[in-house]
């Protein structure tokens, strides 16, 4: 059973520096993308960023571009690194797994392209 469980997050001043973390420890299956995306109050969820987790670069929303990275370690696991925080990154902060295989990199930015999702994780960027 899929069960993804979400770390990091918290609150921090513009400028700073926070990490998230995604773990699926029980998946057995083969490389699959995994991504986060983000939603905030009153707005739709946006893709932040996903990755194969059979190799290959991550794709990165151009709103965090630059300042975001995602990796992985294997397929159970991917980790957020998030620099250079604005008040605008505040949001619920998800993350999520889509079903084995690839998917162009267009694809793997869409929310319905995923099946398996987080319980989410809050980012507050102050002023």
């Amino acid at each position: 059973q899929v069960r993804l469980v979400e770390s990091g997050g918290g609150s921090v001043q513009a400028g700073g520096s926070l990490t998230l973390s995604c773990a699926d420890t029980g998946y057995v299956g083969n490389p699959r993308y995994m991504g986060y995306f983000r939603q905030a109050p009153g707005k739709e969820r946006e893709a932040v960023a996903s990755i194969f987790t059979g190799g290959g670069p991550a794709n990165v929303a151009d709103s965090v571009k630059g300042r975001f990275t995602l990796s992985h370690d294997n397929a159970k696991r991917v980790s957020l690194q998030m620099n250079s925080l604005k008040p605008e990154d505040t949001a619920m902060y998800y993350c999520a797994a889509a079903p084995e295989g690839r998917l162009t990199p267009s694809r793997s930015l869409r929310p319905e392209e995923y099946i398996y999702w987080g319980q989410g994780t809050q980012v507050t960027v102050s002023v």
